[in-house]
């Protein structure tokens, strides 16, 4: 799996909604990426899903990448409900209801671009990457406010 991006994420939220932080590793070979970043009013899915969308984004041509979340939000919105959605077509009618619209079409987009497998994690588990990535999350929103 030498070919093979991995992109650890998380997303944080002081409140849900308040303000929030979103964080992102990325490992490819021996090269490793560390990107965060910040909202003044969020939610906690939306930060989740903004960490695997600017992880996915930093990635310059089509590549073979395994996402690591510890968001269920997440990992079951890309590999479950979206399938239902593109059935009903949701992302696409200007009136849906569907919480995080705009989020969800830039991922299924990226999705599409790139081979990507989904992986869970427990969140705060003692998983490594999804440490450091919850402690630059969490680090955005405590030097933001």
């Amino acid at each position: 799996m030498d070919n093979v991006v991995h992109i650890f994420t998380d997303g944080a939220c002081s409140g849900n909604p308040g303000p929030g932080g979103w964080a992102a590793l990325l490992r490819y070979k021996d090269k490793e990426k560390l990107i965060s970043g910040f909202t003044k009013y969020t939610t906690n899915n939306r930060m989740e899903m903004t960490a695997a969308i600017e992880g996915l984004k930093l990635l310059k041509r089509s590549s073979k990448v395994i996402l690591v979340t510890d968001s269920k939000y997440v990992l079951q919105g890309i590999t479950i409900w979206i399938k239902k959605w593109h059935k009903k077509d949701l992302l696409n009618k200007p009136n849906s209801d569907l919480k995080n619209i705009d989020l969800w079409r830039e991922l299924d987009l990226l999705n599409n671009k790139h081979h990507v497998t989904w992986q869970w994690v427990a969140g705060h588990s003692g998983h490594i990457e999804n440490e450091i990535v919850d402690a630059a999350a969490r680090e955005e929103i405590s030097n933001n406010r």
